[in-house]
């Protein structure tokens, strides 16, 4: 499987608690900085979608 390198959020600071993004194969990876050895795993597609979602405050009323 090929792996690319983590991509920090642009939205982070210079500390260590950020979000990374990378791809696996067919896959997208997310990660904590802080909490390397806990990753999630899944698709583009639902990747997307959440982002989505997100983005259109969805979930605001969960913050």
């Amino acid at each position: 499987m090929t792996y690319t390198e983590w991509q920090k959020s642009s939205f982070s600071g210079s500390g260590s608690e950020c979000v990374e993004v990378r791809t696996a194969g067919r896959a997208v990876e997310l990660r904590e900085s802080d909490e390397g050895h806990l990753t999630i795993h899944t698709t583009p597609a639902a990747l997307a979608t959440l982002l989505h979602g997100v983005k259109a405050g969805e979930f605001d009323h969960h913050a």
